[in-house]
């Protein structure tokens, strides 16, 4: 009998009980495709949490101790994350593995989004089909830092593209919903570019692709002369971006007899809390096209793709 329990007790020390290695990911939405693709084989950490905009976000001495002590980064990268990329540059200097998971993308020619100062679009999370490039670079940097788990990243890198071939044809259904003339997103900041192209929006955003400019009341006036003329019924809030432009906008069109309402708050910069739907990738996109398409005339699946979203608009 005590064999036995010896026996069980030596193969039970034989099983893998505690992750292999430690992985840091600048925003939430990269966390989220390290842990799916990564599964149980790595701690995944994010840097950057839920309502906080990664364009201003200053790397505190707890980030930069993070950072160390992980064994592989992940950023975004087209500037996103402005702010902290002296430590990133810091990091890779030593040798450490650092990846910017746009760089597939960087490599399609014309496809990053670009203003007419010519500073790049970072948001290419907003493009479902976009994002899915960026999961091919988890999957290749994880194998090639942890060979011997190639086959579990490969595998679960095709799972999660699968659900995320489900999210685009469900973004691309209900934002087609809504009436060709009020096809139009009116947002805080520049985030939604991608969103816009790839499922067929006009986007405007009242400050530029970064939060750090500043929107001019002669750019609002310009925006709600064009809300009134276009009988948009809606424009929206972020999360993570300041509504006082917004409110200005709503304000600004009612005193000129438009009915404009706040459609709803989305995701820009910064996912759901963690831990809820909303605080996943896949349930941040579900949310924002469900909030977008409802606001505007469309027709949506309660709860949205899953049924698993908490608030409707």
């Amino acid at each position: 009998m005590k064999f036995l329990l010896f026996l069980s007790l030596g193969l039970l020390n034989l099983l893998p009980i505690h992750a292999e290695f430690n992985a840091v990911a600048t925003v939430g939405m990269i966390a989220d495709i390290v842990r799916e693709v990564a599964g149980d084989r790595a701690e995944v950490e994010g840097m950057i949490g839920e309502g906080v905009d990664p364009h201003l976000y200053k790397p505190t001495r707890r980030d930069v101790v993070m950072l160390s002590k992980a064994d592989i980064i992940f950023y975004n990268g087209l500037m996103l994350e402005g702010k902290m990329g002296d430590v990133l540059v810091r990091m890779a200097r030593k040798g450490k593995p650092v990846y910017a998971v746009t760089e597939e993308i960087l490599d399609q020619g014309d496809y990053v989004i670009t203003d007419e100062e010519n500073h790049f679009d970072p948001h290419v999370w907003m493009d479902v089909q976009g994002w899915m490039r960026a999961v091919s670079v988890v999957e290749k940097a994880l194998s090639a830092y942890d060979p011997e788990g190639a086959d579990v990243y490969s595998s679960n890198a095709n799972d999660y593209r699968g659900k995320l071939e489900a999210l685009d044809a469900y973004a691309k259904r209900v934002i087609g919903s809504i009436p060709e003339s009020q096809r139009v997103l009116v947002t805080a900041h520049d985030a939604f570019g991608y969103l816009g192209r790839a499922y067929g929006l006009e986007v405007r955003g009242i400050q530029g692709l970064s939060t750090e400019s500043e929107a001019g009341v002669q750019d609002i006036e310009t925006l709600i002369s064009f809300l009134i003329e276009n009988k948009i019924p809606a424009v929206f809030v972020e999360s993570s971006v300041a509504d006082k432009n917004v409110r200005a906008l709503v304000e600004g069109a009612k005193a000129k007899g438009h009915d404009l309402k706040i459609g709803g708050e989305l995701f820009s910069d910064a996912m759901g809390p963690t831990g809820s739907y909303e605080g996943t990738y896949i349930g941040m996109i579900d949310h924002n096209v469900t909030t977008i398409a409802s606001a505007l005339g469309g027709e949506v699946d309660h709860g949205g793709m899953q049924q698993k979203l908490h608030h409707e608009h």
